[in-house]
C-alpha cells in the first residue's frame, strides 16, 4: 500500500513539474512574440518614413496640416482684460465641428471651473503662461451625486478637465482636482483631467490630485516636461502615451501604485511608456499593477527614488495576468531601480526590445506632433 502512494506522489510531482515547464514555456513564447510585432512595428514605420523622406514627402495629418495653417487665437482673463471671462465660454464660441487651430490664452490665476471638450471640438489649445501658469480646479468624485439625477458620477465624470475631441493641446497649465482620499474609503477616486480624444499633447503641464489623478483613457497621447502627483493609481487608463521627461511624484502614506494601465485584451495597441522621468514623493509603491490582464508599461532611463518596491509590479491579485501583462524597465537608475528583487515576470529590456518604446514612433507621433 505504502509502495503505491509512493508511486502515485511521485506521478503527481512530475505531471506537476510539466504543467509548470509547460506555463513558463507558454509565457516566454508569448512574450517573445510580444518583442518581436514591437521590433516589426518599429521597424516598418521607420521604413516607411525614411522612403517618404526619399521621396521629397514630408509624413503629417492632412487634417491637422489645414487646421495649423489657420489659427484662430482667442484670450480669456478672470480680470475682464480678454475676450472672455471663462474658460467655458471661450469653448462655448467654437464653431461645433471646428477645423481651425483654435488657441485659447488663458491668463493666470485659478479658473473654479469644470469643463468638457466635447468630440465635435477638435483642435483646440489651451495655453498658458510659463512664468504664471493657470490652475484649473474643481473637487468631484466618483462618489459626487449629480444634480439631475442624484446618481453618483463615477470615475469617468468627475474629472475637473475632461477631453473627447482629438487634436487636443494644453501647454503651461495646471490640472487640480482637490478632493481627498482617505485610506479605506470607497468611491473617492477623483480625476483631475481625462484624456479619451486621440492625437493630443500636453508640455509643460501640471496634473495634482489623489486618487485617479490623471485619466489616460483612450487614444495617441503624448506628455512632455509634466509634473503628475497624486497617491492611488494616478495614471490610468488603456491610452497609448509617451511620457518623457515627466516627473511622478507620489503623495501616498500606504502602499500604492503609480500606474494602473487597461489593456484587457491580446490585440489592443495601448501602453504606457516613460522616458527620462524621475519618481519621488512619499509611500511605497508599486510602478504599476495590472488593471487589465495584458496590461503594457515600459520604464527607461528613469530615476527611481527609493519609494519604489523591490518588486515593482504588482499583478493586482490576478496570478494568471503574470502570463500576459508585459512590464519593463531599461536602463534606469536610483535605489529604487534595483531589479534583484523584481517580480519573475518583470523584464530588463535590452537596447533592442526597448527601442520601439523610446520614441515618438510608439505614439505615430511622426505624423502628428507639432511643436507648442
Amino acid at each position: 500500500m505504502a509502495s503505491i502512494t509512493q508511486h502515485i506522489s511521485v506521478i503527481f510531482f512530475i505531471v506537476s513539474l510539466l504543467c509548470l515547464c509547460s506555463s513558463s514555456s507558454q509565457q516566454e513564447l508569448e512574450y517573445e512574440k510580444w518583442i518581436s510585432w514591437n521590433k516589426q512595428n518599429y521597424l516598418t514605420k521607420n521604413k516607411i518614413s525614411a522612403t517618404q523622406s526619399v521621396r521629397g514627402m514630408k509624413v503629417v495629418d492632412v487634417k491637422l496640416r489645414n487646421a495649423e495653417m489657420n489659427k484662430v487665437r482667442v484670450s480669456v482673463s478672470q480680470f475682464g482684460t480678454g475676450d472672455f471671462l471663462t474658460i467655458r465660454e471661450a469653448i462655448a464660441s467654437v464653431q461645433l465641428h471646428n477645423t481651425k487651430r483654435i488657441i485659447l490664452d488663458i491668463g493666470p490665476g485659478v479658473y473654479r471651473e469644470k469643463i468638457i471638450v466635447r468630440k465635435t471640438l477638435d483642435f483646440i489649445t489651451f495655453f498658458g503662461n510659463a512664468s504664471d501658469p493657470p490652475t484649473i480646479t474643481w473637487n468631484d468624485t466618483a462618489s459626487t451625486t449629480s444634480g439631475r439625477d442624484g446618481r453618483p458620477l463615477k470615475t469617468f465624470q468627475s474629472a475637473t478637465v475632461a477631453v473627447d475631441a482629438n487634436y487636443f493641446v494644453a501647454v503651461n497649465i495646471k490640472f487640480e482636482n482637490t478632493a481627498p482620499h482617505k485610506i479605506g474609503s470607497q468611491g473617492e477616486q477623483a480625476v483631475a483631467l481625462r484624456i479619451s480624444g486621440s492625437k493630443a499633447a500636453f508640455y509643460n503641464c501640471s496634473f495634482f490630485g489623489s486618487q485617479d489623478t490623471l485619466y489616460d483613457h483612450k487614444g495617441l497621447h503624448y506628455f512632455y516636461n509634466c509634473f503628475i502627483q497624486g497617491s492611488v493609481d494616478f495614471i490610468f487608463g488603456y491610452g497609448r502615451s509617451l511620457y518623457e521627461k515627466c516627473h511622478l511624484n507620489s503623495v501616498a502614506n500606504k502602499v500604492a501604485s503609480l500606474t494602473a494601465q487597461k489593456r484587457n485584451i491580446a490585440t489592443m495597441q495601448s501602453g504606457f511608456s516613460f522616458k527620462d522621468c524621475r519618481i519621488t514623493g512619499s509611500g511605497r509603491v508599486y510602478l504599476g499593477r495590472a488593471w487589465g490582464d495584458y496590461s503594457r508599461v515600459v520604464f527607461s532611463y528613469t530615476f527611481m527614488d527609493s519609494l519604489v518596491l523591490p518588486q515593482g509590479w504588482s499583478d493586482w491579485g490576478k496570478l494568471s495576468r503574470d502570463v500576459n501583462v508585459y512590464y519593463g524597465e531599461y536602463e534606469c537608475s536610483g535605489p529604487g531601480a534595483n531589479m534583484s528583487g523584481r517580480v519573475s515576470w518583470a523584464r530588463i529590456l535590452t537596447a533592442e526590445e526597448a527601442q520601439p518604446f523610446i520614441g515618438t514612433s510608439f505614439i505615430d507621433g511622426d505624423t502628428w506632433l507639432t511643436p507648442p
